[in-house]
């Protein structure tokens, strides 16, 4: 059964072409992939991923919110008993890194991330289920 991802993209972000990208390569790569499109709060995010039965949840966030929405989403799906991990990935600096997992992320993927690597944090997210 292949792994089954929620892709979203959480506040005012307006930039969708990256989240996009990473949609095609974990399709390519044999997953499941649900797009929720722009502008999502982490209330909608829970929901989706609880609704469309996902194994992982991945933010997309470029707008530097990282720190605040992503955490948000972790407790929100926490909050509903929806344990699925959530990986977060794009303009994230490396020193925030350690903090959002110490917030509940499951994996961060940076600025530069191979196809394999995108597809590596995913797949070990999934693994934690």
């Amino acid at each position: 059964m292949p792994i089954r991802v929620l892709v979203a993209k959480v506040g005012l972000d307006g930039h969708d072409r990256g989240v996009k990208v990473v949609a095609r390569i974990l399709r390519d790569a044999g997953m499941e992939v649900i797009y929720t499109g722009l502008f999502q709060t982490p209330e909608t995010v829970a929901s989706a991923a609880l609704d469309e039965d996902v194994d992982v949840v991945g933010l997309s966030m470029l707008s530097g919110a990282h720190m605040t929405l992503a955490p948000l989403v972790v407790e929100e799906m926490r909050a509903r008993g929806i344990m699925i991990p959530v990986v977060v990935g794009g303009i994230v600096p490396p020193r925030d890194a350690e903090e959002l997992r110490a917030a509940g992320i499951a994996g961060v993927i940076g600025p530069g991330a191979t196809a394999d690597e995108v597809v590596a944090v995913v797949e070990a997210a999934a693994a934690t289920i």
